[in-house]
């Protein structure tokens, strides 16, 4: 994906609301075709039920014949499969790419999973992964119509299913994007999207297994800003469950100094403030939130301020 930021799960409480808008939209931490945006909200979220037809017009099983299939069987007098026209092939309105978007606007390690495909096809792909990645935090429907134009064109390729799970999910369609974000991961063998797996579970409602799915990995094999994303999500499932003490419990990680900041330590403090907010612990709730604005600000996280202070020795300019 083409940027290393991690995108924050999402949190069902009013209360973190605010500090979302302190914080910006995150975004992912494995380069990938498409940087995550700021997590949606769990209330008022539309549902998506029922599963997805499917895009390429081919007719389903119980459709056509009596015998319930889409096309009748071989052999026999007027049983031959019918032809199809050149015209007849399903077409697609792709989205129009800039002419100034060229497949070097994809990271090198995205553009290298596409050397499977003919030479026109892997740059008309990067094309598409680039503008999704462009648009994914300014206009996330269009950022998935690019990922869903690049899914047509090589379907296996892991990046490619990866960002068009992204994509589902920054607009909302976290049945689709749980359905990706499993091929991704089948594809690659990479827990990188967990946090993103769980989050998807708790956006259609499935809290438990939202917190099955997040177990299910071995977190000491995670990078820290992942395990970092899966705590969060964690703990958000847990909250789900009205577990609020387990919640909290969740983000006692040893990524919880706040005395050190890195990419991700503004979400997961502001995510602790959160859950003792709910708590009634006001002044330790504060605590965190000051921290987590001090941490954006050192990260350059808030763009709306002119001067970036530093206090008590808040960063370190590397992750041991």
């Amino acid at each position: 994906m083409p940027n290393e930021d991690e995108r924050r799960p999402r949190r069902n409480d009013d209360s973190n609301s605010r500090r979302n808008d302190r914080q910006g939209p995150g975004s992912s931490d494995r380069s990938s075709a498409a940087g995550r945006s700021g997590a949606p909200r769990r209330d008022g979220a539309p549902r998506r039920d029922g599963g997805y037809q499917r895009r390429d017009g081919a007719p389903s099983r119980d459709s056509g014949t009596a015998g319930g299939r889409g096309f009748p069987q071989r052999g026999g007098a007027g049983r031959e499969r019918p032809e199809r026209s050149f015209d007849d092939r399903p077409r697609f309105n792709d989205p129009e790419v800039p002419e100034e978007i060229t497949p070097q606007d994809l990271p090198t390690a995205a553009r290298n999973e596409l050397k499977t495909l003919s030479k026109e096809n892997a740059e008309q792909v990067a094309r598409h992964l680039a503008m999704a990645a462009k648009l994914i935090h300014e206009d996330p429907p269009l950022a998935h119509e690019h990922a869903l134009a690049a899914s047509r064109r090589a379907g296996r390729i892991a990046i490619v299913r990866e960002t068009l799970g992204i994509t589902a999910y920054a607009t909302e369609d976290f049945a689709l994007a749980l359905r990706e974000l499993r091929t991704f991961r089948r594809i690659s063998g990479k827990d990188d999207q967990i946090a993103l797996m769980v989050d998807s579970e708790r956006g259609i409602g499935r809290a438990d297994r939202a917190l099955e799915t997040g177990r299910a990995v071995d977190r000491a094999k995670l990078p820290t800003s992942v395990r970092v994303a899966l705590a969060i999500a964690m703990s958000g499932a847990r909250l789900d469950l009205g577990q609020t003490d387990l919640a909290l419990g969740e983000l006692e990680i040893p990524e919880l100094d706040p005395d050190r900041a890195f990419e991700w330590s503004p979400a997961l403090f502001y995510a602790r403030a959160a859950v003792l907010e709910d708590l009634g612990r006001e002044e330790e709730s504060q605590f965190w939130v000051s921290r987590g604005d001090a941490a954006s600000d050192a990260l350059g996280l808030n763009d709306d301020e002119d001067e970036i202070i530093i206090e008590d020795g808040l960063i370190e300019d590397g992750e041991e």
